[in-house]
């Protein structure tokens, strides 16, 4: 039995912790909670019943489905990885650069250390956006 989540118009805002188990949901889909614990427990120290609670506000948040098989609940991404990225990077250049992106890319330039490969490829992404959208599918 599906639950009852409903997939948000825009994806909600991401708490640390939850774009930690969104990334193992999206890697591994579907998930049970003891996957995703098993993934993060070395790195967090988490326990099952806060992997459990996380896994349940992001069902809240329309983010994840969750359909129990036999005794374990399955999680599935209602949101794709992309989706949520854009959604963080846009709520991020409105909240932190005044809406605008060349702001955003000046200052990664200007105050970030990028090497001249990561500078000679935002060129080519400036240049040609649709090679930029492929290689970030690969």
């Amino acid at each position: 039995m599906k639950s009852k989540s409903t997939r948000p118009s825009k994806p909600p805002r991401l708490t640390e912790a939850e774009w930690k188990v969104m990334g193992v949901v999206w890697a591994g889909a579907p998930v049970t909670v003891r996957q995703v614990v098993d993934a993060v427990e070395a790195e967090t120290g988490w326990a099952y019943s806060t992997v459990k609670t996380l896994l349940g506000r992001l069902v809240e948040k329309g983010v994840l489905s969750t359909e129990k098989r036999g005794a374990a609940g399955i999680f599935e991404p209602l949101v794709s990885e992309r989706e949520a990225r854009g959604s963080a990077l846009r709520a991020l250049v409105d909240r932190a650069f005044q809406g605008t992106v060349g702001s955003l890319v000046h200052h990664l330039v200007a105050e970030e250390s990028l090497s001249e490969s990561e500078q000679e490829e935002l060129r080519s992404w400036l240049e040609d956006p649709d090679e930029a959208e492929e290689e970030s599918r690969s």
